[in-house]
């Protein structure tokens, strides 16, 4: 059977890992983490951070083990030898990456709208062959689109905070409006709900896995990419969610459906419109890299006998799973031009816990068995706890408001 092209280094994988992680959600997501913890929405952030930093550890080490495409379906497949379980879990990272292609191919309207007017449907079908067509033409290629709006990404974020450090400077008068008291219950379950909104601003460092077999050197450049993408991740999520409830009012903050563009427009109105630019290259990053990483997922999936061999079809030349990316682009399509998506990304967000506790567990497992060698098992221990209190917490906010998780 013909391989994929190794052609990405560890750079290239940090940016691609960043683009995942990154994406559109820290140009809007913050409001929402407010709405439930205030102005100590930067507190929800690092602990979302914390979660991903447990999780990621055991990505790392796994796939240094397991160095495949379709990551978690291999890893729960070696710990727990159930091929039903790693059928499941593979379809579930898929369900993942097109729902969230399709919930960002829908956000790509608006943002295209501020600077054009163009039918939803014509916006949603060009940028969806553009960007199906660019992951099928290849990995090089796609990777490299990937980094170089990654990186305009992050400017754009580096802006904001550069206009932002007025405000960092009062810090040491405001630090005590940054403290939540540790006596008050419903002050931390208002942080933890918010947390768990946060966390899915991390989620994509586990795409990272299943572009293994096109990652030059993978045992050495994979946990190190990962782990990188999640540090400098966290720490600009964290500055950023600072930068914001130190310059906007609580009730501004969470009515903002653009909080960057609105903080930057108290300092310069034409760099809110660049701004405004750059969220809309990060959309279009957004559904570029899940449309790889599913695909990468369903050729993974048919090269193990967990979906139809025909999956795993390769162009002759370009060496790219050509059928299973024009597949997820067509699904993609299909649901981001009919469904209503709310209920589907609720459920999808329950999933990838799941799928986070299943790989923490897998980890623990492998170690028991003596296939790990020496690693800190209290890291995917954490996370199984971790993961665990966030499906609780889901569980309990689904019950108690009905109200739809957005990522």
């Amino acid at each position: 059977m013909t391989e994929l092209k190794r052609s990405i280094g560890f750079s290239m994988l940090t940016l691609y890992g960043l683009g995942t992680i990154l994406g559109a959600g820290i140009y809007v997501l913050v409001g929402k983490v407010a709405i439930t913890a205030g102005i100590y929405a930067p507190i929800s952030f690092l602990i979302a951070a914390l979660l991903a930093g447990v999780s990621g550890y055991s990505y790392a080490k796994l796939s240094a083990l397991f160095p495949k495409s379709a990551g978690e379906a291999v890893y729960i497949q070696e710990a727990f030898n159930r091929q039903t379980l790693s059928t499941v879990i593979g379809w579930m990272v898929v369900l993942t990456g097109i729902v969230s292609a399709a919930t960002i191919s829908k956000g790509f309207v608006g943002y295209l709208q501020v600077f054009v007017s163009i039918p939803d449907f014509w916006a949603i079908t060009l940028l969806l062959i553009t960007m199906t067509a660019l992951a099928a033409w290849g990995v090089s290629e796609s990777v490299m689109v990937t980094a170089v709006t990654t990186v305009m990404g992050i400017v754009g974020l580096g802006i904001i905070l550069i206009y932002s450090l007025p405000a960092f400077t009062t810090l040491p008068d405001r630090i005590h409006e940054l403290t939540p008291s540790f006596n008050d219950g419903a002050i931390w379950y208002g942080i933890l709900l918010g947390a768990f909104l946060a966390f899915y601003a991390f989620i994509g460092f586990e795409d990272m896995v299943n572009m293994a077999e096109e990652v030059k050197q993978p045992q050495r450049s994979l946990p190190k990419a990962i782990i990188a993408a999640i540090v400098i991740s966290s720490l600009l999520y964290y500055f950023i969610a600072l930068a914001a409830v130190l310059q906007l009012p609580i009730e501004e903050l969470t009515a903002s459906k653009a909080p960057m563009a609105d903080i930057m427009q108290r300092h310069s109105e034409p760099m809110a419109w660049f701004i405004s630019l750059i969220s809309l290259a990060a959309v279009v990053n957004g559904a570029l890299v899940q449309i790889i990483m599913g695909a990468r997922v369903l050729y993974g999936m048919g090269k193990q006998g967990l979906a139809p061999l025909w999956l795993a079809t390769l162009h002759p030349s370009r060496k790219t799973p050509l059928l299973a990316t024009v597949l997820l682009g067509a699904v993609v399509w299909f649901l981001a031009t009919n469904l209503d998506l709310t209920n589907l990304a609720k459920i999808t967000s329950f999933i990838i816990i799941v799928v986070f506790l299943l790989v923490n567990s897998a980890l623990i497992t492998l170690y028991y068995r003596g296939q790990t060698g020496a690693i800190k098992v209290w890291m995917p221990a954490l996370g199984v706890l971790m993961c665990l209190v966030f499906l609780c917490l889901q569980i309990v906010q689904m019950v108690t408001s009905g109200a739809p998780i957005a990522h």
